[in-house]
């Protein structure tokens, strides 16, 4: 009976377990195990169990995790994002009548000017928002990619200065995509940008397109994407990478790696929000 007891009382089941390969690399094993004892004189000899690698089934569950957030602060972010954009409007309507009534050469236009630019910058920003919660209005079309990266790479250079080595890998042939031209420039724009700044003693920045063809068993996984063709665009940097407790939440709003006053913390969120009402996905190596 004593053996029993301890047999249950001492069992585990189902633990799961982070290891780390040399590589670097994060695995999981399941491990489940019942202690085993002399029958003679109840000495503790050991545990009998099994070892099994659940890695994949815990990446898709964090995936799916992740997924489900995503999906939850995007609704609440758009509702809020409607609201305070309305709000905005009133603002900035009746803070022009102020201006118009008080006329430019006023004392009071030294007080409404810097009032409006900040509805403006609101504005600005609740249009990231609204690009994170899948609600901006987009016109799509289908777009030579490789040509749109052609024509912004001289204001890219200039953006990105001397520092900065641009490196674009756009191979013949590649596939037209079905999206936003002014969005998808402004996606690429945010990416280098923040490249950039990853990069304060310079360093190579690359951006690279590939075809892609995903199966089902590809997009059976937690990304909410079909099967089928689409292109990859591809923007990586030299730069420090991103913490481990923060790149799980790299496409949150507000969330950034920059120090304070640099940044809004929602260039990642619109790119992110842009590529799913899009269609598409897009995923963070650090």
């Amino acid at each position: 009976m004593i053996g029993s007891y301890l047999d249950n009382r001492l069992s585990f089941r189902d633990i799961v377990v982070e290891g780390y390969r040399p590589d670097g690399s994060v695995y999981y094993l399941s491990l489940s195990g019942t202690p085993r004892f002399d029958e003679d004189s109840g000495t503790f000899l050991g545990y009998r169990g099994s070892t099994s690698d659940v890695t994949q089934q815990r990446m898709l569950e964090n995936q799916l995790q992740q997924a489900l957030k995503m999906d939850a602060i995007g609704q609440l972010t758009g509702g809020i994002a409607h609201d305070f954009n309305n709000l905005l409007a009133i603002v900035s309507g009746n803070l022009e009548l102020m201006l118009e009534n008080a006329g430019d050469g006023s004392p009071d236009a030294q007080f409404i000017l810097p009032a409006l630019n900040a509805a403006a910058h609101g504005a600005d920003l609740t249009r990231y928002l609204l690009a994170f919660a899948r609600q901006q209005p987009l016109s799509p079309r289908s777009v030579d990619v490789i040509g749109l990266i052609a024509g912004m790479t001289e204001p890219l250079r200039r953006a990105l200065g001397a520092q900065i080595e641009l490196e674009t890998v756009v191979p013949e042939g590649s596939w037209q995509a079905y999206v936003d031209p002014a969005q998808t420039e402004t996606a690429i724009l945010n990416l280098a940008l923040n490249a950039r700044d990853a990069m304060p003693d310079g360093g190579k920045l690359t951006i690279e397109t590939a075809n892609a063809v995903l199966d089902d068993e590809y997009s059976a996984g937690p990304d909410d994407i079909a099967p089928g063709n689409y292109l990859m665009v591809s923007v990586s940097d030299e730069g420090s990478g991103i913490p481990p407790e923060i790149i799980d939440r790299i496409f949150d709003p507000f969330v950034t790696t920059k120090e304070v006053g640099r940044g809004s913390g929602l260039g990642l969120s619109m790119v992110y929000g842009f590529v799913k009402q899009s269609h598409g996905h897009v995923r963070v190596q650090s």
